[in-house]
């Protein structure tokens, strides 16, 4: 019976050597996966702090513009007053005797404030701008909607500083709140300068067409709303030409809000003003 064979001796140091570092090989992470993970797993609080700092200022901020425009609210004056603040401005000019007509309210709307339907009393993007204007040296940037310029006729007194333009925001929103969007038109339309001495759209009509406003053309309505934005440079009967270019604007405004085609606005163009020059 053969003896039973006994295992190798052990290695020499080298082979000894050479089995730790095996083992140590092993044991080894391919290259990058240990330090993607800690790196990973120290980046992912960081983001997570990171954002959870955006949010939280970003919660601030509205929260402190709310509690600011709160108190803008409160600070302004009510607005049930401005049919009677209307009255005062026009003095013994003819009112409307109920909401607009539908040419100059279309014309009026899609020259002036395009949103007006769809709004609540201000355009967030135009009343940054209108507010910002007079900070970046611009007397009169635009971008305010309809509410904000009638607030800014009947309560600012027309005035355009930077205060005023705060007000003229929050007596907006007071002012959409208070009253439907043909009443605003109506108020606002009744209260806007027309140019050569025309106080609202009943005097305009008459003074530069001898007719009712029920009874503008589409080319007389286009006109008249082209006027309210600079009515002095704009009046038809001292500056034909630029009245002129002006309600070519309010026709291309017409035809990018759909209101009219190319065709029937170049139609309206090409008609007859029939203003009176006696």
């Amino acid at each position: 019976m053969k003896p039973a064979t006994r295992d190798p001796a052990p290695r020499t140091r080298a082979d000894g050597q050479g089995g730790a570092s095996y083992r140590r090989s092993q044991q080894r992470p391919v290259a990058g996966e240990h330090t993607s993970g800690s790196r990973g797993s120290q980046r992912d609080p960081r983001r997570k702090s990171l954002t959870r700092r955006v949010l939280l200022t970003t919660m601030a901020v509205v929260l402190t513009a709310a509690a600011g425009f709160g108190v803008l609210l409160l600070a302004t004056p009510g607005v049930g007053d401005a049919a009677a603040r209307v009255a005062a401005h026009t003095g013994t000019g003819e009112l409307l005797p109920g909401p607009p007509p539908l040419r100059v309210q279309q014309a009026l709307v899609a020259t002036e404030d395009s949103r007006f339907y769809s709004h609540s009393g201000i355009d967030v993007l135009g009343s940054i701008r209108a507010t910002a204007g007079p900070l970046l040296g611009q007397s009169d940037p635009g971008g305010a909607t309809l509410d904000q310029q009638l607030a800014k006729l009947l309560y600012t007194g027309g005035r355009r500083s930077l205060p005023d333009r705060i007000e003229q925001v929050a007596l907006a929103v007071k002012i959409d709140y208070r009253y439907g969007k043909p009443q605003i038109l109506r108020l606002y339309l009744d209260t806007a300068y027309f140019g050569h001495g025309y106080t609202g759209i009943t005097a305009a009509a008459r003074g530069y067409f001898d007719r009712s406003p029920q009874n503008l053309t589409w080319s007389q309505a286009s006109l008249l709303a082209g006027l309210v934005q600079a009515p002095s440079a704009y009046d038809p009967l001292a500056h034909y030409t630029l009245a002129r270019s002006r309600q070519r604007h309010v026709l291309d405004r017409l035809v990018a809000t759909h209101v009219l085609t190319r065709t029937a606005a170049d139609a309206v163009y090409a008609a007859p003003l029939a203003l009176v020059t006696g």
